[in-house]
């Protein structure tokens, strides 16, 4: 396993930063993590829903033998400061850094930094049913957009990362996308 590539730093998206890295980075590659599972279970207070409206957007459960696909990032080793200054004003409500083996293939796999909501951390909504967080999410907007947003280009972005690593489609993601995608037409 090599910490990085050319001492470069990765960071792991899995989320939004699938979709919307609004950072400079050397390279993307498509990418999983092992052992964790994404679920809509982290509420977002600051970016796609408010205080007493939080919208819902993933955060990382463990999971044995799961695979979660996304996106990882090579940093430049001089920005490397500044971007994870950036991300950690981003990721922060509830998120904290993680690190962890990134893999490109089972012999290709660096250790880099994810972002991370714990069940601890004071906006952790936690389980419900697919139609309750449809529900929550078709009814939540923040100063990011829509919170139907941030999940019908999650889907769309996993739709072109998941094939590229030849891994099975993240039936969680799809149910939750289905159930806004059928909200938002009736």
């Amino acid at each position: 396993m090599k910490p990085g590539c050319h001492g470069s730093v990765w960071v792991f998206g899995y989320g939004s930063l699938i979709w919307r890295a609004d950072f400079p980075y050397l390279e993307q590659r498509p990418a999983y993590i092992r052992d964790w599972s994404r679920r809509f279970w982290q509420g977002s207070f600051d970016h796609r829903g408010v205080p007493g409206a939080p919208g819902r957007v993933v955060t990382l459960i463990e999971d044995m033998d799961a695979c979660c696909a996304g996106m990882a990032y090579r940093i430049d080793p001089e920005l490397a400061p500044a971007v994870m200054q950036g991300l950690d004003h981003r990721e922060q409500g509830g998120y904290v850094q993680l690190r962890l083996p990134i893999y490109f293939n089972p012999d290709d796999t660096v250790i880099g930094t994810t972002y991370y909501a714990s069940p601890m951390n004071p906006c952790f909504l936690g389980d419900a049913s697919v139609t309750r967080i449809a529900q929550q999410i078709v009814a939540s907007a923040g100063p990011s957009g829509p919170n139907t947003e941030y999940v019908l280009e999650l889907q769309r972005a996993l739709q072109t990362v998941i094939p590229a690593l030849a891994l099975e489609t993240d039936a969680h993601v799809e149910a939750i996308a289905t159930a806004v995608k059928h909200r938002l037409k009736g």
